[in-house]
């Protein structure tokens, strides 16, 4: 082969690497223009709260659920409709009371005297988007409902077990406890959520933004920017994440380090060290890279962990806070550089 031949083979195969560089970095560049359409949707009616919606958009790329404790009226409700619509989601919505059954969320067989059969009548959870209101207001048996739902994505009823549509999101939101008819979730249901957020009283300057626009229904201006089929395109790529094995280690050496360490008398699960490199994942594709840095990890810690542990005796003491605890938390375990 002659030296112009190679040279020739050479330039080809440079060019062929350049372009498929190029449409890696196209492809990750429309995710970020996907993911900041949504968070610019949602956060035309939810005003001041980007780190929320941010959160929240994470969560269900990473194809987890999000409990919202927060006291009423924050915008909790608002938030998951906007997101519904954003992203052209099947959305429901059921406000848990102490009547609410299980049957009202997993469906019932009803007789059919024509048929003479039992036909199966599906229930609120057949959707895309769940929004569990005030959750904690409602029966632990009508909670316990939810778990099976939640972890497998899939309903049983009378035996049969029905798979639920894809991609499906649970968004609960719950009262502080001590309010009013609430109690307490166990940590089993805790654990299933994947983060746990709080909205928080509006700015001055967003309440009054809010009340410029009240005299028109907020969601009116929501439109859908994505379709399912995009969702599941971000889901996938966020499964693909390149992760160093550093990474790897790091996650794990938080984890570990709420289980020995005394300000937790509680550690967070396996389930959380998982939460964790998902959602970390997802934040990488809203940022429009094919990696996880330890920033990623380091920005979900409190959100992932938060409601999977509990303060120990000496943190309570000292009046910490668990968001304090969580920078303790990441303060403590050395991160590996970028």
């Amino acid at each position: 082969m002659s030296y112009s031949v190679k040279s020739q083979n050479a330039l080809e195969m440079e060019q062929s690497v350049c372009h498929l560089a190029n449409k890696e970095i196209d492809k990750y560049m429309s995710d970020v223009k996907k993911t900041q359409a949504v968070q610019d949707s949602v956060n035309s009616v939810i005003k001041g709260k980007e780190y929320v919606v941010r959160k929240v958009l994470a969560a269900v790329i990473a194809g987890g659920h999000i409990l919202m404790e927060d006291i009423p009226g924050v915008g909790k409700t608002t938030l998951a409709t906007a997101f519904a619509r954003s992203m052209s989601l099947d959305y429901k919505r059921v406000q848990f009371t102490p009547d609410v059954l299980p049957s009202d969320i997993l469906g019932f067989s009803m007789y059919n005297s024509a048929t003479k059969e039992f036909e199966y009548r599906p229930g609120s959870v057949f959707c895309n988007l769940f929004l569990a209101d005030e959750i904690n207001r409602t029966s632990p048996k009508t909670q316990s409902a939810l778990l099976e739902v939640m972890e497998e994505g899939t309903a049983t009823v009378d035996g049969v077990t029905r798979k639920l549509p894809e991609p499906f999101v649970v968004i609960a939101t719950e009262n502080p406890y001590g309010s009013s008819g609430t109690q307490l979730l166990p940590e089993s249901q805790l654990d299933r959520f994947m983060v746990c957020l709080s909205m928080g009283y509006p700015e001055h300057a967003d309440a009054v933004q809010i009340l410029k626009g009240n005299a028109l229904n907020p969601l009116s201006k929501v439109e859908k920017v994505i379709g399912i089929e995009e969702l599941k395109e971000l889901r996938r790529e966020s499964n693909d994440m390149f992760i160093r094995d550093e990474i790897y280690e790091y996650i794990v050496d938080l984890v570990e380090e709420t289980r020995r360490n005394d300000i937790f008398s509680m550690g967070a699960s396996p389930r959380g060290t998982i939460a964790l490199l998902n959602m970390a994942k997802a934040m990488a594709v809203i940022d429009g890279r094919d990696f996880v840095t330890a920033e990623d990890v380091q920005s979900v810690v409190i959100d992932t962990l938060g409601h999977r542990v509990k303060l120990g005796q000496r943190a309570r003491a000292q009046g910490m806070s668990m968001q304090g605890a969580m920078k303790t938390l990441i303060q403590t375990v050395k991160a590996p550089r970028n």
